[in-house]
């Protein structure tokens, strides 16, 4: 037996997005974002393949993200603050942490001394995001203090844009005059930060300033996946990595005023060729296709009829006569001339691809393309 839904992941596709983004923002360097198993893609394989493809550093969200990847050779970064009980185990393998305020700083400086260590920190600013990190105001004073702790190296100073998918965002350039400040005031008192960095995915195609100097590094995660917020616009040519498929698990002819799913919410108003496919909301597909979206079956669209449910769909097959049980259905990605991209269902759900990637159901077994 197969699994009955499948997410391709073209891991040359994905190097070829990296050196997209790379050429781009050259001489920069670009940081791969693998949080979250990279998006509950797979985090493993797609680490390899971009470090293969010249990633020289990865950035996580959380200690036990950071931990399966410090076999790779490169340095692991993680980018959110991190609690006092994982401070030490983090600085003992040599992950780079942020400093997020003084008092981490002074916790982190303590476990590297009593471990015979230097880590290595990122100085966390908070110039418009309001979730984490050091007011920028306070700053310049909690950097100076933090340059005279033992056993802590300031490598790079760091911040992020909430704003950043609006192209020209007025905010976004205050917030880019802020950081500047900072990175002045620092430099003024002898402190230098070998990594600059501000730019995410959304940054990267609406706010090419901060894809220069003085910033050095930028930061790209969903972009890797040929998927990006279309609030903005789209600077760097990318290719979808993605392809989702299931099978038809039941052909039928149904009469006229036959309801279908959960609530009735669609009645046949004619004899009908109705399929019924092997996938529903458990595997990630969002409620929000119900009566609007279509898979792709024989390389022709068949839409959604009815209310999606927990593990099957059914759709419509008035145009795909020759559509058999075990026919292959495409959810997302190409079939023929026709493609269904991530997008596609961020816009039905009124979400962004980041949600639709994250959401995809754990029984979906996922395959890597060389």
């Amino acid at each position: 037996m197969q699994h009955r839904v499948i997410l391709s992941v073209s891991l040359g596709t994905l190097a070829e997005n990296f050196c997209a983004v790379r050429a781009l923002v050259s001489p920069c360097a670009v940081m791969p974002v693998l949080k979250a198993n990279a998006y509950g893609l797979g985090v493993g394989p797609i680490a390899r393949s971009l470090v293969a493809a010249g990633a020289e550093r990865i950035a996580v969200a959380e200690p036990f993200e950071a931990l399966e990847l410090l076999d790779l050779g490169v340095p692991i970064q993680i980018l959110s603050g991190v609690l006092p009980d994982e401070i030490e185990p983090m600085v003992a393998r040599g992950v780079t942490l942020p400093l997020v305020d003084l008092a981490s700083a002074r916790a982190i400086s303590a476990a590297a001394k009593r471990l015979g260590v230097t880590a290595k920190v990122h100085v966390k600013l908070d110039t418009g995001m309001g979730r984490a990190g050091i007011l920028w105001e306070q700053a310049p004073e909690v950097i100076r203090q933090t340059a005279d702790l033992p056993n802590l190296a300031l490598e790079g100073l760091f911040t992020h844009f909430p704003l950043a998918y609006e192209s020209a965002s007025a905010f976004t350039r205050e917030q880019l005059r802020r950081y500047r400040w900072v990175l002045a005031q620092a430099e003024a008192m002898g402190i230098h930060f070998t990594w600059r960095h501000a730019a995410n995915s959304d940054a990267i195609n609406n706010a090419p300033e901060a894809c220069s100097a003085p910033f050095n590094l930028v930061r790209c995660g969903i972009n890797l996946h040929g998927a990006f917020d279309a609030a903005g616009s789209l600077r760097v040519p990318l290719k979808p990595v993605l392809t989702m498929t299931t099978r038809l698990a039941q052909v039928r002819t149904l009469p006229p005023g036959t309801p279908i799913g959960y609530g009735h919410t669609f009645r046949t108003r004619r004899e009908m060729r109705v399929g019924t496919v092997c996938a529903g909301y458990a595997d990630g597909l969002p409620l929000a296709l119900s009566n609007r979206g279509s898979v792709l079956i024989r390389g022709t669209a068949a839409p959604i009829l009815g209310r999606l449910s927990m593990d099957y769909l059914t759709v419509d097959l008035t145009d795909l006569p020759e559509a058999t049980v075990g026919d292959t259905v495409t959810l997302l990605g190409r079939d023929g001339d026709l493609e269904i991209p991530v997008q596609d269902w961020a816009n039905l759900k009124g979400t962004h691809a980041y949600d639709i990637i994250c959401s995809i159901g754990s029984r979906v077994q996922r395959r890597f393309v060389e």
